[in-house]
Formats: C-alpha cells, sequence, structure tokens
C-alpha cells in the first residue's frame, strides 16, 4: 500500500512516522525524511536549548517506536519505506554532534544515508531481527553511532 495525504492526516501516528509528511515523496522517501530532518533542526534546536532538545530526542524516539509500528501495521509493512521518523531523529542527534557548518553536516548527511542504506553489521541484524516499532527505530540509531564515530575520527585527524 502507498499511503497517500488522507492517510497521513488519519491519524497523528500517521503524521509523526511518515516524518511530517516528507514520507510520502514518491522516489528514495528515507532520503526525502532525512532532508526534512536536517531543514527542521535549527528551528528545533534553536528555541529549545541543550536539555530540552535531549529530552525531546528521547521523547520523539519513543513515540517514535509507537507510531511506527502502528503505522507499519496500517500499512501491512512493519518497516513501510515511507516511515521516516527513523531516519529522522537519530539524524538530528547525529547534527546535535556535528559541528555547524555546511561541509560538515553534509558529510553527516552523506555517512548517515550511506549506514542507513548498506546497513553494515549490527544494522542488518537489527533491521532484519528485532521486529515492530522498535525494530525500525533501532537501526537508524545504530547507523547515527557508526556516522558520529566516522565524523568523530575525522575530526581527531583533522586536528592533528
Amino acid at each position: 500500500m502507498r499511503p497517500t495525504v488522507q492517510f497521513l492526516f488519519a491519524h497523528p501516528a500517521h503524521f509523526i512516522a511518515l516524518g511530517l509528511g516528507s514520507g510520502l515523496s514518491p522516489k528514495a522517501p528515507g532520503t526525502a525524511g532525512t532532508l526534512a530532518a536536517w531543514a527542521l533542526f535549527p528551528l528545533l534546536l534553536t528555541p529549545l536549548g541543550d536539555t530540552a532538545f535531549l529530552v525531546f530526542l528521547l521523547t520523539g524516539f519513543i513515540f517514535g517506536i509507537v507510531a511506527a509500528d502502528r503505522t507499519g501495521q496500517a500499512l501491512g509493512a512493519s518497516d513501510h519505506g515511507a516511515i521516516v521518523w527513523d531516519e529522522m531523529v537519530p539524524f538530528w542527534l547525529v547534527l546535535y554532534f556535528t559541528p555547524d557548518t555546511l561541509l560538515w553536516q553534509a558529510t553527516a548527511f552523506g555517512l548517515f544515508r550511506f549506514f542507513d542504506i548498506v546497513k553494515p553489521q549490527p544494522i542488518k541484524w537489527a533491521d532484519s531481527k528485532v521486529k515492530g516499532g522498535f525494530g525500525v527505530m533501532l537501526d537508524d540509531l545504530i547507523a547515527a553511532g557508526y556516522t558520529l564515530l566516522v565524523l568523530a575520527i575525522a575530526a581527531r585527524l583533522l586536528a592533528a
């Protein structure tokens, strides 16, 4: 089933899981969701501040589990491609720890998409073995961890 705008607004869980509508993109919805997260990042971080933003991320992850599970059931696929909240919350975490320059953020975007698409272990394991909304959110959280690790190594090498 391909979700529609009507489906998006049929339940708050769908609106969240489909990344506020970015998951409706006909091509590369995961990339569209990640781009939407990048665009929304300064609008979220600035008014919230550090502590509130981190609480928002934790809350967004928990709500994402529920929203992805409910929306996946409604779409007939637990990790339907239109579900992109799982890209958004982890990418916000990546951006939080990424230097605030276009080059660093673009690199973070590319790395995150690479790890989400290629799925090296244990991302592949989580994607295939951990089911439901938690599984949907978990594999992208691990991709965020890989992204942050590579960015930290790059920052250390560039500082040397």
